[in-house]
């Protein structure tokens, strides 16, 4: 009972900071269940895609009723994160669990990085006789000044990419959020509003089919995955409340040092294990 307790304590603190810092809970529930309470890798990872499911379904509702996430756009690139979702979660399954710790604490660190980095943010016209104006792949968003027009850019490559950032979830029981804005913002030259807000209504559905391999193969357990779900939840939506009056520059800053470190230290425990 008490390590429940402490997963529920320890889920709220991570969608929490997962909120404040736009990092997400699940790069903060790994670390807490394999290292923190000794919970085997996959279980872990199937309990982090619940919670991912879990945060990004809310949000994403606010978001499509604002009228910045473009569904067609992301339905489109969920054809590629869905197979990418099935295919790294089917992999994890022939994968041992200290080589995964070894990639997820890479993809953490290149996660960190992207996060800090400067957003870039672009509002291209449509091409005539392009393959994005042929799939229908722009849009318009309310912004200060009014109603602002975009069209996507690069679609092939930003639909392969999106096919890497689906098997990082599936594998690693992420949401790859930031590996989804990366394709969205540098590749597909989309505006940084309409790129976040499609990434997180994204994320949800391409956690699902991770999810699906995971309770398949029974590493979905009720009494880890609850606590971690409802905990998630609670401090995703404590964070919204007071991400405004926060000065996020600093705490991202504290926070991906943070991480870094975890991230070292899961990559020399790795490495270490599977040399013994």
């Amino acid at each position: 009972m008490s390590e429940i307790i402490i997963l529920f304590f320890g889920a709220i603190a991570a969608g929490l900071m997962g909120s404040l810092t736009g990092l997400g809970g699940g790069v903060i529930i790994i670390p807490l269940l394999t290292l923190g309470l000794g919970v085997p890798m996959h279980y872990a990872i199937g309990a982090s895609l619940i919670s991912v499911i879990g945060t990004s379904s809310g949000a994403a509702v606010a978001f499509v009723k604002e009228g910045f996430t473009n569904m067609r756009i992301g339905m489109f690139l969920e054809i590629a994160t869905t197979a990418g979702a099935v295919t790294g979660a089917l992999v994890s399954g022939f994968l041992n669990p200290n080589t995964i710790g070894i990639i997820f604490a890479s993809i953490l660190i290149l996660t960190v990085i992207l996060n800090l980095r400067g957003k870039p943010d672009h509002q291209e016209a449509i091409i005539k006789g392009s393959l994005e104006e042929k799939l229908k792949l722009y849009g318009t968003f309310p912004d200060k000044d009014g109603i602002k027009s975009y069209a996507a850019r690069n679609s092939i490559g930003g639909f392969l990419m999106m096919v890497f950032a689906g098997a990082m979830s599936g594998l690693l029981g992420i949401g790859s959020g930031a590996l989804k804005v990366l394709a969205m913002d540098n590749m597909m030259k989309l505006p940084f509003k309409v790129s976040t807000t499609t990434s997180n209504f994204m994320i949800g559905v391409t956690a699902v089919a991770g999810a699906l391999i995971y309770f398949q193969r029974g590493q979905i357990i009720p009494v880890i995955a609850a606590p971690v779900l409802i905990g998630v939840v609670v401090g995703s939506f404590i964070g919204s409340k007071t991400l405004m009056v926060s000065k996020t520059k600093k705490l991202k800053t504290f926070f991906a040092i943070v991480i870094t470190l975890l991230s070292v230290y899961m990559m020399y425990n790795g490495i270490n294990k599977n040399f013994q």
